[in-house]
């Protein structure tokens, strides 16, 4: 669990490149720019850790392009004490950000390698989200709703509508939508019955299961 100058000199010359790419929430930078990506993959991928590339984390899963979770957290908006649902924990990269970012993140993970090596990873970094729960993230979490932001880390046909149901009035939710290509989405709550929808261009992210743990 070693973080180094060198990897610290890797992670500054990730933020110039994200910075290159239209990056320019400085919360967001900071929080990339503090969190040891390295420790989040397989030791043999250390010395790639800080390109901007995913990489396969077990179970069929990625990490996502350090690019994708920057323009993810920038498009969410977060400010500190917002309660957040992620849906799709992974690696907990993306976790790791959004509580670098001040937020109550709760956070669903439906592949059971994946969520009980996330739990134990998250603690020994110092990052404690609120919750950690391995289900259907098809479903949210009713039980903890409404959220003042969603973020979903996998492909999605279309929006569940569970989530948009789960989410506050004025608030947030990112999901990248589509089957093979993805167009990153982002919904504005305006009130109980009306959302403002944005498309944000095109990314490649793997697929949101349902019911299928």
């Amino acid at each position: 669990m070693k973080d180094t100058p060198k990897h610290q000199g890797m992670r500054n010359q990730l933020i110039t490149q994200l910075q290159s790419k239209g990056i320019s929430d400085t919360a967001v930078l900071e929080a990339i720019r503090q969190i040891p990506r390295h420790l989040f993959l397989n030791s043999s991928f250390e010395d790639f850790a800080y390109q901007d590339k995913a990489f396969p984390i077990g179970a069929g899963q990625t990490i996502s392009h350090p690019y994708t979770v920057a323009f993810q957290s920038q498009v969410l908006q977060v400010q500190k004490e917002h309660k957040v649902l992620e849906i799709g924990t992974g690696s907990g990269y993306q976790t790791a950000v959004l509580y670098k970012l001040g937020a109550k993140v709760y956070s669903v993970e439906r592949q059971n390698e994946l969520f009980k090596a996330t739990s134990l990873l998250l603690p020994k970094l110092g990052i404690r989200p609120k919750h950690l729960s391995f289900g259907d993230g098809y479903k949210g979490l009713p039980q903890h709703a409404p959220f003042d932001r969603i973020i979903v880390t996998a492909g999605a046909p279309s929006i569940p509508q569970a989530l948009m149901a789960q989410l506050k009035i004025g608030g947030r939710l990112v999901i990248p939508v589509g089957e093979k290509e993805q167009v990153m989405t982002l919904l504005i709550r305006k009130n109980e019955t009306q959302f403002e929808k944005h498309e944000l261009g095109e990314f490649k992210f793997v697929p949101l299961l349902e019911n299928k743990n």
